[in-house]
């Protein structure tokens, strides 16, 4: 039985080194973002249950008696979820050595001339496959602190080719600038660059398992019930920290996504099952709505999300950050352009103007919060 060793560092060369010298010693890592409050970072410390301690000094400390790990185990991964309490997720190497090949293989990674740039937080999955991909593959791999658009676009100059972004970030950058622009996180915006490649995946399948609507090489998709998506395939967690399994007993994982497959064979995710708004006996997935109105040039950033209302039960309501303050956009500007692509329900029923929209660390927006604040905006 091995260590969990929690790395409570700072995202540098340095903690890829200190990863590696942790698997080579059998144990098994738990990257911790060092931006969460002191408080926050003890209360994950305690969810997971490390043996060891340690920081950007070098110096470990032992924490409690700690949970062993499995033989084989590589990584726990804290879930990214918007509302729940984190969980730890366990990634085995070879669920790793899965995810990295089956990614690369899509991707046509070239050790010998491709160059990946990590600038995601590796204390989420997103950020930290692109590590797992360079060393797996022998890629070469430069590690920033965080995403700073200039110096993404100056990595490019000097021989990045890959990289990984959220939607957020990527809108901030010359995408054209990389051979490929990886894209997940969250919906992705309509209009893409030829260059850019969207994923569906989340912590349980160890990064993204379906490119451009199509799933990796040794990925099942598959629907439940409500069109629930379902994964199985060699790259998905082994079990949850506290012992708990991921999978069903089929082997399926169930993802709490609704999605259908298109009329060009490729998925279509509408969206997590319990943000569906039910206005009027018609469902409505936020997602669609979101990707709709988000190309508008009014709006800079966008959230959808339900209200109770006397007479639908729900009515839909945009959250909107406007492009320019000084000139927001009109709730009937909106509700005509919704109306052109989808069906007239689906049209926003009551805008909100806000300054910013609450997101996770990782650039996922935070329904419930948005729930709250359009509650008191009537």
């Amino acid at each position: 039985m091995g260590r969990l060793v929690a790395l409570v560092m700072h995202q540098s060369d340095a903690m890829v080194t200190q990863m590696r010298r942790c698997w080579d010693a059998g144990d098994a890592v738990a990257p911790i973002d060092t931006r969460l409050p002191a408080a926050e970072v003890e209360r994950l410390l305690a969810t997971l249950s490390p043996s060891v301690v340690l920081d950007d000094s070098g110096e470990s400390r032992t924490y409690g008696d700690g949970v062993p790990t499995e033989p084989g185990d590589a990584l726990v991964m804290t879930t990214s979820g918007t509302t729940a309490v984190p969980k730890g997720v366990v990634l085995t190497h070879d669920s790793v050595s899965a995810s990295a090949r089956a990614t690369s293989r899509r991707l046509g990674v070239r050790p010998d001339s491709d160059h990946w740039l990590a600038c995601l937080p590796l204390s989420h999955v997103g950020g930290m496959s692109v590590v797992t991909r360079a060393l797996v593959t022998g890629t070469p791999l430069t590690v920033h602190p965080g995403f700073d658009a200039k110096a993404v676009g100056e990595a490019a100059a000097h021989g990045v080719t890959l990289v990984s972004l959220v939607a957020t970030a990527s809108r901030r950058i010359d995408s054209s600038l990389f051979r490929t622009v990886v894209l997940g996180g969250m919906a992705p915006p309509e209009r893409l660059a030829a260059n850019v490649v969207t994923t569906y995946g989340m912590t349980e399948t160890g990064s993204g398992v379906v490119y451009d609507g199509r799933p990796l090489d040794g990925v099942q998709v598959g629907f439940g019930d409500g069109n629930e998506i379902l994964l199985r395939g060699p790259m998905l967690a082994s079990r949850y920290r506290d012992g708990s399994p991921v999978v069903g007993g089929d082997g399926w994982l169930r993802t709490a996504d609704a999605g259908t497959i298109g009329d060009d064979g490729r998925l279509v995710v509408l969206g997590r099952t319990d943000d569906v708004i039910n206005t009027g006996g018609e469902k409505v997935w936020p997602a669609t709505v979101e990707t709709a109105l988000a190309s508008h040039p009014l709006v800079a950033e966008v959230a959808v999300v339900g209200r109770d209302h006397p007479e639908w039960g729900r009515e839909v309501v945009a959250c909107v950050v406007p492009a320019d303050p000084a000139d927001p956009p009109l709730l009937a500007q909106l509700r005509d352009m919704v109306r052109e692509r989808m069906a007239p329900w689906c049209a926003p029923k009551a805008l909100v103007l806000t300054g910013s929209l609450p997101r996770t660390a990782l650039g996922k927006v935070r329904r419930s919060a948005v729930a709250e604040l359009v509650a008191g905006q009537i």
